[in-house]
């Protein structure tokens, strides 16, 4: 094998892939219309109101007016442009503070620090999911796809290029926007061990059985000791008949990968909105299914 097979493949990505383009003065478009806008308002200001000031008092203010307009435009704050920083916190400052899934009742308030609060209606992003796992949401069809990982860091150079060619392919395979969704949930390790234990007694000699006991107690104590963690990885495609081809591009890159269905979906929702409560077992039912329960008496 030569030294270029054992090299790891490099590219280069400008750190400013994201940045904005300059228009004039170094300044972008939004940066522009910051400081011009101010200087708009304010002269449509002296021109209007002029007489009623003395000159003076119209520089002072103009120089203030323009010192902020500055620092709004060039300004950031936790990573953001100062002005969409403060336009977020103007949004959460008038928005209200509970909010409850379904519609809004006059008779329904609660009460926090002694003042009346109303509940809001809490509105999902997601406006529908269909049996065959057709996610509507901001009026368009999207997909999950839950995805396994590779770790390719094990791999020799030509391989790391040839796993990150493939997933070029797959980015440039796609019709419309998509998404990469990597989270860690809480995973509940008493399910195996309860399976090690009912299976244990089947097991063909003593020492095997011995063994499954403790691997069930370990992982009992495992999972009351520490916190075990699981990753979960979905591919978000829109269209539906983009999900076949973003699944087998997927799997030629060595993981596993399948569109999910309604209730997998569903389950996937839920878990994103609480992530801290453990998964209720079995499936669950899509919005607008009937749930139907079978009697065994």
């Amino acid at each position: 094998m030569s030294t270029n097979e054992d090299t790891p493949p490099r590219a280069v990505v400008p750190a400013n892939v994201n940045e904005p383009d300059r228009i004039t003065f170094g300044l972008t478009f939004r940066q522009l219309s910051i400081i011009g806008g101010a200087g708009l308002g304010g002269f449509g200001l002296y021109r209007t109101f002029g007489h009623l000031l003395p000159p003076a008092a119209w520089i002072v203010a103009g120089l203030v007016v323009f010192a902020v307009a500055v620092v709004v435009a060039l300004g950031r704050r936790d990573g953001l442009p100062l002005d969409v920083w403060l336009r977020h916190g103007f949004t959460l400052g008038r928005s209200p503070r509970t909010l409850a899934p379904g519609e809004a009742r006059a008779s329904s308030v609660a009460v926090v620090a002694g003042k009346p609060s109303v509940p809001a209606p809490l509105r999902s992003p997601v406006t529908a999911v269909s049996p065959t796992g057709v996610l509507t949401s901001e009026g368009s069809d999207k997909v999950l796809i839950a995805c396994g990982i590779t770790n390719i860091h094990l791999r020799t150079g030509s391989e790391q290029g040839a796993l990150l060619g493939g997933f070029g392919r797959f980015l440039n395979s796609l019709a419309g926007p998509a998404q990469i969704v990597v989270t860690a949930q809480r995973h509940d390790l008493t399910a195996y061990a309860q399976a090690t234990v009912d299976h244990a007694p089947r097991l063909p000699h003593p020492a095997l059985q011995a063994a499954a006991d403790d691997y069930a107690e370990f992982l009992l104590d495992l999972d009351s000791q520490r916190d075990p963690l699981r990753r979960q990885v979905l591919a978000v495609v829109t269209g539906v008949h983009a999900a076949d081809p973003a699944a087998r591009a997927l799997s030629g890159l060595g993981v596993e990968a399948a569109a999910m269905d309604g209730p997998a979906v569903a389950s996937a929702l839920a878990a994103a909105v609480d992530p801290f409560s453990p998964p209720v077992p079995g499936p669950r039912a899509v919005p607008g299914a009937p749930i139907t329960l079978r009697s065994t008496s």
